[in-house]
């Protein structure tokens, strides 16, 4: 059995001495450090940001209006049945956050969404300011990376709706925000666990594993959710597929694809800090032992 690195044990009966932690429990981040401004590697952080959403975005809508083209059935020799299926996009999807939160993990976290650093925001882990520069960073990205699959196959792009989020037929808005609160809950309390520094401390030898399950997530919920809405749960891939396919239907649901990620991201944020890491509890405890 895994050993329980959290757990401070108590030894000599009432002797009052404890095991020191073996992991290092990071201070929370400031609410507004203007010093990240002075400092190359926040900008560093800033492009590694765009670049990572510019090619999550160019790869998974080339996708997605790739599929559309060998599934068109008004195509002679098309079947249903031709192309990657939502299998196949909803791997293009989780793959591609692997392969990128792998890539960036060491350089600016590996954000890659919007929904995830406003969850790490009221996490304590980013300050203010970084998580302001990281979704406008990823929203710039998403834009271009839809940008160049267009530019690549606009007549395809413009045929199949871009890969943009929209309520599918079938469904309501209320549903359609559901699935993306639930979407973006399953995504963010898995970032949360799977950077804890706990698991990080236990877990070392396994260089992988935090953008295994990460990804892992983002496959999971696209194969709940791409009939609903065609899976957002990252305003900036809802945001830059929005802007360049513009459509009328798109923007008058893109309100989900903000709202739905952020009150998910904000309800795992909350769980994993307060009811899962019981860090409330732990101060009030901490403040009575030392009064």
């Amino acid at each position: 059995m895994a050993k329980d690195v959290e757990v401070e044990e108590q030894r000599g009966g009432g002797g009052g001495e404890y095991s020191a932690k073996d992991y290092h429990e990071p201070p929370p981040a400031p609410l507004i450090d203007a010093e990240e401004l002075t400092k190359w590697s926040f900008y560093r952080a800033l492009i590694a940001e765009f670049i990572a959403t510019l090619l999550f975005l160019y790869i998974t809508v080339l996708t997605i209006i790739g599929y559309s083209n060998q599934s068109d059935t008004t195509i002679k020799g098309n079947t249903q049945c031709d192309g990657v299926g939502i299998l196949g996009i909803a791997w293009a999807f989780g793959g591609m956050i692997f392969i990128l939160v792998y890539c960036t993990a060491g350089i600016s976290g590996g954000h890659i969404n919007p929904a995830v650093t406003f969850g790490l925001f009221l996490g304590r882990k980013v300050s203010l300011i970084r998580a302001l520069l990281y979704i406008v960073a990823q929203c710039a990205g998403a834009i271009c990376g839809t940008g160049l699959a267009k530019g690549f196959q606009k007549a395809y792009f413009d045929r199949y709706g871009g890969g943009a989020n929209y309520v599918h037929p079938g469904y309501n808005k209320g549903t359609a925000l559901g699935a993306e609160i639930i979407g973006t809950f399953v995504l963010v309390y898995t970032v949360f666990s799977a950077t804890d520094p706990k698991r990080n401390a236990r877990d070392s030898h396994v260089p992988v594993l935090a953008p295994l399950p990460i990804g892992f997530a983002v496959f999971m919920v696209h194969l709940a959710t791409i009939p609903v809405t065609g899976t957002g749960i990252n305003p900036a891939r809802s945001f830059g597929a929005a802007v360049i396919y513009n459509k009328d239907k798109i923007w008058d649901d893109h309100w989900i694809f903000w709202v739905g990620p952020i009150l998910g991201a904000a309800a795992a944020a909350i769980y994993h800090e307060h009811i899962i890491k019981a860090s409330a509890i732990k101060a009030l405890g901490s403040f009575r032992s030392n009064h």
